[in-house]
């Protein structure tokens, strides 16, 4: 499904809230034509259209009925992702999901394969990606100059109160949020770990527990252990317990050097002495956002774009986002046995 090239595209965000900005400011970056907005809270609704000047809807199935969209923007509870995605699907409406794709695997590897059956883009947000840090090690991986991964440890010690869960319906629940500190925060350090190792998973042990007493339900703490079949392993410590966001670090030890680097900056020292080097060297005004969501929307927005217009492939489409998503799964169902929770099914 190819759109003209010279015509802008008609998009619309659904749900409005917090995460919505990375969104709303992107499309106006990129000076897309913003048709609508819609959330079943009719003032989140309303600010929201105010503020961009366009439509507000307060029923997603009425606003992809009544417009003629070529993309939507999902922006909702971990839980509907999916649902909603199928419905945009169902009309031939891209879709760019926020992470993750869903609380369960069935929902999102179904929403892929209609996406796949209806030659309808899905796109899914990992925006870490985009980062300047990934990019070099990705890249000194893709190229050979590294040689294969050994082995990857990544550490994210972040801060979620009280308040955090308190002004939100969903978070810190298993139902809608699907768990804690992994799907929510670490699923990104967990993701960059994977694509960059890009193989299949042999084995997952992992352990969760709610340590703190907050009023979520859901793991604060995480620790597992991945063994890959091309023989990298990697281990992951996650929790939300500490007093601050501090800056995540991911080790990759490969073959022919060692590459640091966290969401801003990375240092690759090579076997032979040589070094390279990443840093941020861009920035965005969505007019609003938190720092610990970086600058990145934008890039994979316009990417996302460039593929609905035919002009390159996807990068991250529902079939590659399924990758981390099954980790994500699958460390939910391990360390729910092994750790301190009840199932997340329970």
């Amino acid at each position: 499904m190819i759109k003209d090239v010279k015509k802008k595209l008609r998009v619309a965000v659904i749900g409005c809230g917090r995460i919505s900005v990375m969104h709303l400011g992107s499309i106006k970056m990129l000076d897309e034509e913003l048709v609508c907005v819609c959330d079943i809270k009719p003032d989140r609704a309303e600010e929201a259209a105010e503020k961009y000047g366009t439509k507000a809807y307060t029923d997603y199935i009425e606003m992809l009925d009544n417009e003629q969209l070529d993309a939507v923007h999902i922006c909702l509870p971990h839980y509907i992702h999916c649902k909603v995605a199928t419905e945009a699907i169902k009309r031939g409406v891209a879709v760019l999901s926020e992470k993750p794709m869903d609380v369960n695997y069935e929902a999102a590897e179904a929403a892929v394969a209609l996406a796949k059956e209806r030659n309808v883009l899905f796109g899914i947000v990992s925006q870490c990606r985009y980062n300047n840090s990934a990019v070099l090690v990705k890249r000194a991986l893709e190229a050979g100059k590294l040689g294969k991964i050994i082995s990857a440890r990544s550490i994210l010690t972040w801060s979620r109160d009280d308040a955090y869960y308190a002004e939100s319906d969903w978070k810190g629940t298993w139902d809608k949020e699907g768990g804690g500190v992994v799907i929510d925060q670490a699923i990104h350090s967990i993701d960059l770990v994977n694509w960059m190792i890009g193989d299949e998973i042999k084995s997952i042990s992992a352990n969760l527990c709610k340590h703190s007493n907050k009023i979520c339900e859901v793991e604060d703490t995480a620790e597992g252990f991945i063994e890959y079949e091309g023989g990298a392993v990697y281990g992951f410590y996650c929790m939300n317990n500490y007093a601050v966001d501090e800056p995540i670090e991911i080790i990759l030890q490969c073959e022919k050097g060692k590459a640091v680097f966290d969401y801003d900056d990375a240092v690759i020292t090579y076997n032979d002495g040589a070094v390279e080097q990443a840093h941020q060297d861009f920035s965005a005004d969505y007019n609003g956002g938190k720092d610990y969501w970086g600058f990145q929307h934008v890039r994979q927005i316009r990417q996302f774009y460039a593929a609905l217009r035919g002009e390159e492939p996807l990068d991250i489409s529902g079939e590659e986002a399924l990758k981390t998503h099954k980790l994500i799964c699958a460390i939910y169902e391990n360390g729910t046995r092994n750790g301190k929770l009840k199932s997340r099914n329970a």
